[in-house]
């Protein structure tokens, strides 16, 4: 369905026959990773909505929106195979009615990591999500941990708002050699896609490093190094955070017990990869 008029009148049928919404909101250009997303909404609701839309408040000028993969017929078929019960494929003027003049902030947690290299991202992530769950009205919305910092704000969107909505993380999915999925993978060449997985290695070492009580800093600067020397070509961050606020944990030893979460970010040629691993001591 493409209008929101439509979708309504379906959800109201839905409604009507006692049925549960589960809602998966998507870019396109999927793959298995979301296709799990929409199994883990399926598990946790009757019907199960997922929307392909490229928004275009997220990207700013010179990122890659008209280049960005776009494959409508094959991600139908996907959805389809994993038992979507509708596709939701809004424009851009369904979604933004002319003269919109209203968007959603999530304040300072969109500042931080990813929004010190993209400082419009978020904002524009939480104004079409909000506006998503306003045309869904979804029970459960699921989105991927390989966007940590998207899903931690769109939990506290939705706590501050009061959308009463469930949101659920659903676990990373990893290519065989431990490469997070994603979209923009696409873009990688056969050189990069060899080197790629070094961030998710990078991670990983520095996880066991924090665990068995060495400084953060002295292990973010050895992932650092380990992915640089890979091949990347531009380092943004590594990070170990507080899962929930996002923000920097003090340079010491992890007290036992604790839970962070390790978050990077960096190049590899033309193509910005991200990924991030939970850690407890």
């Amino acid at each position: 369905m493409r209008t929101r008029a439509n979708l309504q009148n379906q959800i109201r049928e839905w409604r009507q026959a006692g049925e549960t919404i589960g809602f998966v909101p998507t870019m396109g250009a999927l793959h298995s990773g979301h296709l799990s997303l929409v199994r883990i909404a399926k598990k946790n609701a009757t019907k199960v909505i997922a929307s392909i839309f490229i928004n275009p408040t997220q990207f700013a000028p010179g990122e890659d929106f008209d280049t960005y993969p776009r494959d409508e017929s094959a991600d139908r078929a996907k959805l389809d195979s994993v038992g979507c019960d509708l596709v939701y494929l809004p424009t851009v003027r369904e979604m933004y009615p002319d003269g919109t003049k209203t968007n959603v902030r999530v304040e300072e947690m969109s500042d931080l990591l990813d929004g010190i290299y993209r400082p419009h991202f978020f904002y524009g992530v939480a104004t079409v999500v909000a506006r998503l769950f306003l045309h869904t009205q979804p029970d459960v919305a699921v989105f991927g941990e390989k966007d940590y910092q998207q899903l931690q704000i769109i939990r506290r969107m939705v706590r501050d708002l009061g959308f009463p909505i469930e949101i659920i993380g659903g676990e990373t999915a990893r290519d065989a050699d431990g490469l997070a999925q994603s979209s923009r993978n696409l873009y990688l060449t056969p050189e990069e896609r060899r080197i790629a997985p070094a961030m998710q290695a990078a991670l990983h070492r520095a996880s066991v490093r924090v665990t068995n009580g060495t400084l953060p800093s002295v292990a973010l600067e050895e992932a650092r190094t380990m992915i640089m020397a890979a091949g990347f070509t531009e380092m943004n961050y590594v990070s170990l955070v507080d899962p929930a606020t996002l923000e920097d944990l003090p340079n010491a030893p992890l007290p036992q017990g604790t839970v962070a979460r390790l978050l990077a970010a960096a190049w590899l040629g033309k193509t910005r990869l991200i990924d991030n691993i939970s850690v407890t001591r």
